[in-house]
């Protein structure tokens, strides 16, 4: 995301995500689990993605339940057009849940009651307004149990034709 977007999501991860849960920044997950042998692969593949190509359109669309918890809906083509070129290339190598297309959203609050996520549901709603945002790049993260370690990141930068 945008800086400014960034530090809003994040915020609201800070203020309504368990904290013995938020272990990574606010992010819009392409895909949840590539094997480590992918690693090298993916990453020449992401710079090279992010250097031809423009930043997506994306669109915050609305916000809206995860049971347990409330998120922001994302709509992209670009970003999925994106994501279907990277899965193009790892395949064979997709786990079950990662050979679907993703619903985008950025979660900022799971595993927390249903009333408790039914009120910050409410509440963002109230002040929710459609709009831009913007994607600045790409990044990759390893699970480490717990705390994510950052692999690499790569911002978009094609220009628009």
């Amino acid at each position: 995301m945008g800086t400014a977007d960034q530090r809003r999501f994040d915020a609201l991860r800070a203020a309504h995500f368990p904290s013995d849960r938020n272990h990574l920044t606010a992010h819009i997950t392409l895909f949840h689990q590539l094997p480590p042998s992918c690693r090298d692969e993916l990453t020449r593949l992401i710079r090279a993605i992010a250097g031809d190509t423009p930043p997506p359109a994306a669109m915050l669309r609305e916000v809206y339940s995860l049971g347990g918890g409330v998120a922001y809906r994302i709509e992209s083509a670009d970003l999925l057009a994106i994501r279907e070129r990277i899965a193009d290339r790892f395949f064979g190598a997709l786990s079950a849940q990662d050979r679907g297309t993703p619903r985008l959203h950025i979660t900022v609050q799971n595993k927390v009651a249903p009333g408790q996520a039914r009120a910050l549901l409410a509440e963002l709603s109230d002040a929710f307004r459609p709009g831009p945002l913007p994607i600045a790049g790409l990044a990759a993260h390893d699970y480490r149990g717990g705390p994510w370690e950052p692999v690499f990141a790569a911002n978009f930068r094609g220009r628009r034709a």
